[in-house]
């Protein structure tokens, strides 16, 4: 009898003592257990013929839910099957006006609008894919894009009209048709496409059109920053597709959460995870053209919002918001995203109550993500076996001076220890393959890493350097190379460089990024000096930064030398640059700050300087 007490007993305290020795051993189970699910159901996905793609994903709900809505929109509710009969106008339209044939690209510059989702669906269902261009880029980038997927075809918003004819000669030259999601336009060579789009058969198209569309077809071009200094152009193919739309059900979102994407669509975060994350669960999302901190709980609220997509800089905002009485008024449930701050995240959920945070780590381009599907604050994912043996990774050392791994006697890679920083390098293999850039085959190979634990072996070089604790929690440490991040956004630096140097006044500019304390990512600054017998001029400099590049690539602070440090190979130099920021009471050098009230850059004081580091200027 005593015997059988002791064994309830101790059966009744086992999950204590589990919990005690393991604690996050049920995380690590029920986030194993979805991606073997998930991962079966991709299995299927690729073997079924014809491939089921997530359009089919889109029809299936829409058939199964048509009055469901399918997304929210500045007070307007667009039900699936609504937008399923709308895309198939788009596909209808373009198919009779611009000709279009299954396996053509199709180049969007939209904003975040409906149009944005109803277009590609469109293009979807005709057998094509689209090519996502940033709205913010301009003159050389933009034309640069369609070099790089080989897109005939522009679609654009009435928004970058102008944008557009900046560029409207070349792109007729290029061949290029251009169509505007207006129903005017008196611009000779751009043709307006709404009303024929209204005027097309809403009857559903062939599946016939895309058969040929199988897991490894290209999908989309999604652009990245590069070292270049010009975007380049990610494969994103069907396959890619359903892995970042697993996101969310790896998360444990189900059908009935909602959605709310106010990051760009251009980017794998907006529109993979979240438009492509809310059609793999048959879900409604909230869609807004730009983020909003004020209004931000409202839209929550106003639409029962349960996740959240952010930023690093969203959840700064959002906590420097005022506070008010019922700010842990709403629903929201999971907040998935990437790049918040430790000191960030335990504020945001001190004021905003108890929200799962779901921080990624992970490139459009690359082969191996993390994401952390536990409590614990600060980390960017878990290692677990599951994740290691179907995506094998390792951290190796990195020498950042010279900017290359460290290498033994025997030529190969050596592995960071448990808790030192290292970078981050996923084998190359069928599972986890790498697709490298459209028309670039010379980043594409930079970007693999060869002879890394043993001679011949393959690897993507993420270039972010990356820390596992001994406990087996992922933290991301700093990006290496010539690409820094501020704003969500990727800053090119030798892009910055080379519209710094289209000033009279500048002969060389090196570009980097600097801390700022309070802020997320990096800031702008570069360190450039002046042709023979010129002064730094600071209208002209500002000019030609305003005109462009976006507003988060502007370097916010200007450094100017007597000459440029270079490195052996006559590459410049960042590192010591970097580490001496932009304090004046410690460099000699004269400095300039992009003032945007006065419109001009003006010399750096202790008094700007103090009051940047305050808080009380607007980066």
């Amino acid at each position: 009898m005593l015997d059988n007490l002791s064994l309830l007993a101790g059966l009744a305290l086992l999950p204590i003592l589990l919990k005690s020795l393991f604690p996050y051993l049920r995380d690590d189970c029920c986030y194993m257990w979805r991606s073997l699910k998930l991962g079966a159901r991709l299995t299927l996905y690729k073997r079924l013929k014809p491939f089921y793609s997530i359009l089919d994903r889109f029809l299936e709900t829409a058939k199964k839910h048509p009055t469901k809505t399918f997304l929210h929109f500045e007070g307007n509710a667009y039900s699936y099957s609504e937008v399923d009969r709308r895309s198939n106008q788009v596909a209808r339209a373009l198919q009779n006006h611009a000709g279009l044939q299954a396996g053509a690209a199709v180049a969007l510059l939209l904003g975040n609008e409906p149009g944005f989702v109803v277009t590609w669906l469109g293009l979807a269902k005709l057998g094509c894919s689209a090519a996502l261009l940033n709205t913010n880029i301009r003159a050389k980038a933009l034309l640069h894009c369609f070099s790089c997927c080989g897109a005939k075809v522009l679609i654009a918003s009435a928004e970058v009209k102008d944008a557009v004819e900046e560029v409207l000669p070349a792109l007729i030259e290029k061949g290029i048709s251009v169509y505007l999601l207006a129903d005017t336009c008196s611009t000779e060579g751009i043709v307006p496409l709404a009303q024929k789009i209204s005027q097309a058969s809403e009857q559903p198209l062939s599946p016939d059109q895309r058969a040929n569309v199988t897991v490894k077809s290209t999908a989309l071009y999604i652009y990245t920053s590069g070292t270049t200094g010009l975007p380049k152009a990610a494969i994103v193919t069907q396959e890619r597709v359903w892995a970042a739309s697993f996101i969310m059900a790896v998360s444990g979102i189900s059908s009935d959460d909602v959605m709310y994407i106010n990051l760009p669509l251009y980017h794998s975060a907006g529109f993979l995870i979240g438009v492509c994350g809310s059609i793999e669960r048959g879900m409604t999302f909230v869609l807004r053209r730009k983020f909003s901190a004020s209004q931000f709980w409202e839209d929550c609220r106003r639409h029962d919002v349960t996740v959240m997509q952010y930023i690093g800089e969203t959840m700064r905002y959002l906590c420097n918001t005022a506070r008010v009485r019922n700010e842990k008024d709403h629903r929201v449930k999971f907040a998935i995203g990437n790049g918040i701050r430790t000191d960030v995240w335990t504020e945001f959920l001190k004021r905003f109550g108890d929200i799962k945070v779901r921080e990624l780590y992970g490139a459009t381009e690359g082969n191996i993500g993390f994401i952390n599907y536990t409590s614990k604050i600060g980390v960017v994912g878990r290692v677990n076996l599951l994740h290691r043996r179907f995506f094998p990774y390792l951290l190796i050392k990195f020498d950042i001076e010279k900017e290359e791994a460290v290498r033994n006697a025997e030529g190969l890679c050596i592995p960071a220890a448990k808790g030192e920083t290292g970078l981050l390098v996923g084998a190359i293999t069928k599972i986890s393959p790498f697709n490298g850039y459209a028309g670039n085959q010379q980043q594409t190979d930079k970007k693999r890493l060869s002879n890394v634990l043993k001679q011949g072996d393959l690897y993507f070089n993420s270039g972010d350097l990356l820390r596992i604790d001994h406990q087996g929690f992922v933290y991301f440490q700093d990006r290496v190379g010539d690409t820094f991040r501020w704003k969500g956004e990727n800053v090119a630096t030798a892009e910055v460089g080379d519209i710094l140097t289209t000033s009279h006044c500048i002969y060389e500019a090196n570009a980097y990024g600097v801390k700022v304390e309070g802020h997320e990512g990096r800031i702008g600054m570069a360190a450039v000096t002046l042709k023979e017998g010129e002064e730094f001029d600071c209208s002209d400099v500002f000019k030609q930064v305003v005109n462009y590049l976006p507003s988060y690539a502007r370097p916010c602070f200007i450094r100017v030398q007597g000459s440029l440090e270079l490195t052996g190979t006559f590459k410049m130099k960042k590192v010591k640059l970097v580490e001496e920021g932009f304090d004046p009471s410690l460099i000699s050098d004269p400095m300039y700050f992009l003032d945007p009230q006065r419109k001009t850059y003006v010399p750096l004081t202790e008094n700007i300087y103090a009051s940047i580091s305050a808080g009380a200027v607007k980066l």
